[in-house]
Order: C-alpha cells, then structure tokens, then sequence
C-alpha cells in the first residue's frame, strides 16, 4: 500500500510522475533525452544499465520494467537476465561489460567510480560521452529506484502488465501519454 494516495491504476513510477506533474516533467525529460535521444550506445544497452542498477538496488517494479524494455529493444532475453546475473559471463561486448561495471560503482556509491575503471571503459573503446551517460543514467536510476520503493508504490507480479509497458515505452518513449492516463481506469490497463 503507497504511503500517499496515487492512483490505483497507475502503479509504480507512473502514479508518482502523475501525482506531481510539475516535479514530473523534468524528470520524464531527462529520462527521455538519456535514454531516447540520440547516442552512439542503442536505446537496449541504455536500458540494460537501467536494469543493472535497478536490480542492484533490490527495486522490483524498475528491475522488472526495465528487463522487459531491454528484452523487446535486444529482441531477445537472455542478455537482460545475463547482466543481471553476472556482467562479466553476459553476452554484451567487453565495452559494454566495462559500462555496466562503472554503473554499478555508481549504483554503491558515487565514489566507488576509480579511475581504473574508466580507463578499462576506454580501453574497451567507450567515449567520453558514454562514460557520461552511463553514469548520470546509473544516478537518475537511483533516483527513481528511491523514490518508487521510498514511497512504497504499487508493483504488479505479473509479467504481462511489464509486456505491456516496455511496449509503450518502445513506442512511445519517456514521454507523458498526451491524453494522459485516465483511459486506463476502467480496462486497469497501467503504462508509465
């Protein structure tokens, strides 16, 4: 049970963003520029690092979102799981082993990021800009695991309900539904 009143169709993320739409938009849009936007990372390994970091904080509801979303990008789910399970046996290149390490330093702890890792991360052919990215994506994830979970939200067990919300993240990005979400109360038909 949240403990503020949401909206009970709207579990998770979703239902805080529509709780405070002004705190909401800027949140949604560096969201969308991070992990949308253009990069030379794909839109599926910036949501693997989401689901690293989600999952190294014990968040279910953005583990379990960010897995599907990764899993429809990849088009397969074996690497999402992999990750999770250990980075350095997972099917991702070793540029990518050596990003999702730095997000999880992050994911501890700020200064748990060394510079032998970035070093690696650049060995391994990561830029700059991805160093970046990946670690304000790690933070921003942080954040929204905190504030899902420091809330107490509402986290669906079925994996349908997380089908249909990478969908629409695929589809539609970070972004606010134009019409809202009111629609969905009476289908209970959740998105983010």
């Amino acid at each position: 049970m949240p403990y503020i009143p949401l909206e009970e169709h709207l579990p998770g993320i979703t239902g805080l963003l529509e709780y405070d739409k002004v705190a909401a938009a800027p949140i949604r849009e560096l969201t969308q520029i991070l992990l949308r936007g253009e990069s030379t990372l794909t839109e599926g390994e910036r949501e693997l690092i989401a689901t690293v970091v989600s999952n190294g904080n014990q968040c279910k509801f953005c583990t379990a979102a960010h897995t599907a979303a990764a899993d429809i990008l990849l088009g397969e789910k074996e690497t999402s799981q992999k990750v999770k399970e250990n980075i350095v046996t997972a099917p991702v290149s070793n540029k990518m082993k050596a990003l999702l390490t730095i997000a999880l330093m992050v994911r501890e702890n700020g200064k748990a990021v060394t510079q032998a890792a970035i070093d690696k991360a650049k060995a391994e052919g990561a830029t700059d800009i991805e160093i970046h990215d990946t670690v304000l994506i790690a933070a921003l994830f942080c954040l929204y695991n905190r504030y899902v979970d420091g809330l107490a939200t509402i986290t669906p067990a079925g994996s349908e309900f997380y089908k249909g919300l990478a969908e629409r993240l695929k589809n539609h990005g970070y972004n606010r539904l134009p019409q809202g979400y009111d629609h969905l109360k009476k289908n209970k038909t959740v998105v983010s």
